[in-house]
């Protein structure tokens, strides 16, 4: 199967890690054109830089602009919305961020809400919150307490259409949990939070997995690498891709 088939999403969390040069960027490749040279690798990115601050509608223009065809990109949700207002008052937040993220055309694929461990256990309050999204088939929800993972919380988000997203960490072993047409995985790395190197035994293991969420009927399974230390990430990404090829 070509890995830019709609079915597996494959890429990284973010690409302008300046220790990823000579390992997986050309040393002599400049970094104006890093974007290009990982488009060319991947048919997605996750962009974690909208966390943390806001950018201009000309940025998200440009990015659409730049992306090749057939090139997706997934945006988290400021920290603003899940970690200062703990999703609570926060309707017109999302509301913005959605214009934004609009920007990008059909080059936009979902949101990452992450849901903070100290939010208390309220589905309510995150239901509301998912309310607040236009299409909340487009929001992958990542928890970081185990509070969450219980049948409620997932029949929660198979009524609103959001996907669990299956978390690979230090502390949470990946799941096949799927509350949604589309599929979501986040590896964190297994010994180290984001420096963990994923081994070849590590990959099958992911590799199983998503095939037997692709065959449950899904449209799309987004798998991104947030292991970024040491050049990691973009190495598992494409030995991951290579396995789902073959």
């Amino acid at each position: 199967m070509d890995f830019r088939s709609p079915v597996f999403i494959i890429g990284t969390s973010g690409w302008t890690y300046d220790h990823w040069k000579g390992g997986f960027y050309p040393v002599d490749l400049a970094k104006s054109r890093w974007f290009d040279f990982y488009a060319q690798q991947f048919n997605a990115v996750e962009i974690n830089a909208t966390f943390y601050r806001t950018f201009a509608d000309q940025t998200y223009q440009n990015w659409k602009t730049r992306a090749p065809q057939g090139f997706g990109y997934v945006l988290k949700a400021p920290k603003t919305i899940t970690h200062r207002k703990l999703l609570r008052g926060a309707e017109e937040d999302i509301r913005a961020f959605c214009r934004s993220a609009a920007l990008l055309g059909e080059t936009f694929q979902m949101i990452l809400l992450q849901v903070p461990p100290n939010l208390p256990y309220d589905p309510g309050l995150l239901h509301a919150a998912l309310q607040a999204f236009p299409d909340a088939t487009r929001v992958a929800v990542e928890f970081r307490h185990e509070r969450w993972f219980n049948p409620q919380v997932e029949e929660l988000l198979s009524s609103t259409g959001a996907a669990f997203c299956n978390v690979d960490s230090p502390q949470q072993r990946l799941t096949e949990i799927l509350t949604s047409q589309r599929a979501y995985l986040r590896l964190h790395g297994r010994e180290h939070w984001y420096a963990s190197d994923y081994t070849a035994e590590d990959l099958q293991d992911v590799a199983k997995r998503v095939r037997r969420l692709a065959g449950r009927g899904v449209r799309q399974v987004f798998i991104f690498f947030n292991n970024d230390f040491g050049g990691y990430a973009p190495a598992n990404a494409l030995a991951l891709r290579k396995l789902l090829d073959g």
